[in-house]
């Protein structure tokens, strides 16, 4: 048996959600084809009992000790091969459910990373959460069910032909009675499909909705708001509530159809069958073996509607996973080209970053000069070049490698302090300490139990804003990429850290191309060229002072009509 995860779970059919769970189970078909195997034996295992047990009643009324210590045997052996069919068939079914999840969770995770920004601009954080919560479940669960639903048919097959060998009247009841009881079952799944939809859909806008409210928590308390999102959050969750009520409605009609049905067809099969035996048709461990089928015959027939039903939520689960995966990077990054690096400019706004120099870029709207950042990270489509080579001829591999866009939006990951710092793993002990230095990250680190090898819970709770933002500092710089683009590097931090910062930033950077996204003076004043924005386009540039001293729209915007 293979383990888990998958090295490479191959490339999914994202055509549509029977084409995704085809994909799913091509891909564990051996796993799949042997636990089918072992439910097929572990259903005929038990479908034979009563057929043995029959003929043991039938040998002990005609008092045939012989027929009778064989037909006893064989019951011992039939409950041999359906124990090992069932532990066989339970390993082979949590393996495979196992494996479907996983194999979604990695394709669904690959996407995320090749779509990169653009993920966060189409779908929004709780349809992303639902796939991980409980998409992956559902899909798990229609490839668990294969197993169990393929061994029913088989055993409905195989019980329908002994009847009808033994009676013909009863087998064409039982072989009409099954799928009149299918058809019957069938107009429940249509609406439990849509009011499954439903109800993951408002689950996904309430997830989005809490993540929201998490991250600016600290916000709506100090405007007040705290009440009135909190409010929206309750109406939400009673939708959700409804939604989830509605669902289980129709869950519990389906869970009755599944007793209801099997009970009556079981009744009558009884019923007939009692007849038969009075008449002399049938004897009496025959009768015996009918009452043994009709009960049987409830565990094949609840698989049956239990299949129906966890195909339906498989199918609602692969149409939100098709939805991410159809979905495209606004940057593609096919470029073959090459360069040897040179000036980074951005032909929408005018700016032109320097190699090898300091620059900042000062917007009158911080938003324009974010918006410059991602043009230049080519985080979408624009007309940027490197060294004169327009980014969109270059491979993104390689754009990713050299110019780092360092933002607040990045965040710190659960695991060691170390790990989170220096991602590949390469840096020396010496660059890890110049690193901290220069982001004045040393003292969040002497703070810490472990030092640099403590571990970091999710996100880094455990750090305040200030402290987040200057951990995040030092990854960009022991990163030590070609071209290191900076947004708002010590908005969360004082003026006496900030400043310490500002000076060291030009030390480490000495020599290489940076640019900073920042209003604050501090920093303003350390950079060897100022860029000035507004409107979306450069309307200035020289010193920090040379700036202040001739142009009042600067000197309004870094200074905030502080002057």
């Amino acid at each position: 048996m293979r383990s888990l995860p998958l090295a490479d779970p191959g490339i999914p059919d994202a055509r549509s959600p029977l084409r995704y769970l085809w994909w799913v189970a091509r891909g564990q078909a051996s796993p799949l084809l042997t636990g089918i195997g072992f439910a097929v034996l572990w259903w005929l295992g038990q479908a034979l009992v009563p057929s043995a047990l029959g003929k043991a009643v039938d040998s002990l009324t005609t008092r045939d000790t012989e027929g009778l210590v064989r037909w006893s045997a064989v019951l011992l052996g039939l409950g041999v091969v359906t124990a090992f069919g069932g532990v066989m068939r339970h390993r082979l079914a949590v393996f495979n459910w196992l494996a479907a999840a996983y194999r979604t969770v990695q394709v669904t995770a690959r996407q995320a990373t090749r779509l990169g920004a653009t993920l966060p601009k189409l779908l929004s954080t709780g349809e992303v959460i639902s796939v991980g919560n409980s998409d992956i479940a559902h899909i798990g669960n229609a490839m668990d069910i294969l197993l169990r639903g393929i061994g029913s048919v088989v055993a409905i097959g195989a019980v329908t032909v002994i009847l009808i060998t033994t009676s013909p009247q009863l087998g064409l009841m039982v072989l009409l009675g099954v799928p009149l009881m299918a058809l019957a079952v069938g107009p429940l799944l249509r609406p439990l499909h849509r009011r499954q939809h439903e109800q993951r859909d408002l689950q996904g806008d309430l997830a989005t909705r809490a993540s929201d409210i998490v991250a600016g928590l600290r916000v709506l308390r100090g405007i007040g708001g705290e009440q009135v999102f909190s409010d929206r959050y309750r109406e939400e969750s009673q939708r959700v509530r409804g939604a989830g009520v509605r669902v289980a409605s129709m869950d519990a009609a389906l869970e009755g159809a599944q007793l209801l049905l099997p009970g009556m067809l079981i009744a009558f099969v009884t019923w007939r069958g009692a007849h038969y035996a009075m008449d002399g048709t049938i004897t009496v461990g025959q009768l015996v073996a009918f009452y043994g089928y009709a009960l049987f015959l409830v565990g094949p027939l609840r698989t049956l509607t239990e299949a129906a039903d966890k195909l339906t939520k498989g199918h609602v689960a692969a149409r939100r996973v098709i939805r991410i995966l159809s979905l495209d990077p606004e940057v593609q990054g096919a470029g073959t080209a090459v360069t040897a690096g040179g000036d980074l400019v951005d032909a929408a706004s005018g700016v032109t970053v320097r190699q090898g120099r300091f620059t900042a870029l000062a917007g009158a709207v911080p938003e324009d000069a974010i918006a410059v950042a991602d043009r230049l990270g080519h985080y979408v489509a624009a007309e940027a070049t490197f060294g004169g080579v327009p980014l969109a001829d270059l491979p993104l591999e390689e754009v990713r490698r050299r110019i780092l866009v360092a933002d607040n939006g990045a965040r710190l990951f659960s695991g060691r302090l170390r790990d989170q710092l220096d991602v590949t793993g390469s840096a020396s002990e010496d660059a890890l300490r110049r690193a901290l230095r220069t982001a004045c990250a040393e003292d969040v680190v002497e703070a810490l139990p472990g030092g640099i090898e403590s571990h970091v819970a999710e996100a880094g709770r455990e750090f305040s804003g200030g402290q987040q933002q200057r951990l995040r500092l030092a990854r960009a710089l022991l990163a030590d990429p070609e071209v290191l683009v900076l947004v708002e590097p010590t908005s969360a931090v004082d003026a006496h850290t900030e400043a310490r910062i500002a000076e060291r930033l030009g030390e480490a950077r000495l020599g290489r191309t940076t640019l900073v996204c920042t209003t604050s003076p501090l920093v303003l004043d350390r950079a060897d060229t100022v860029i000035y924005m507004r409107d979306g386009r450069v309307r200035a540039e020289g010193s920090h002072r040379s700036l202040l001293a001739t142009d009042p729209d600067y000197t309004a915007t870094v200074t905030r009509g502080e002057v």
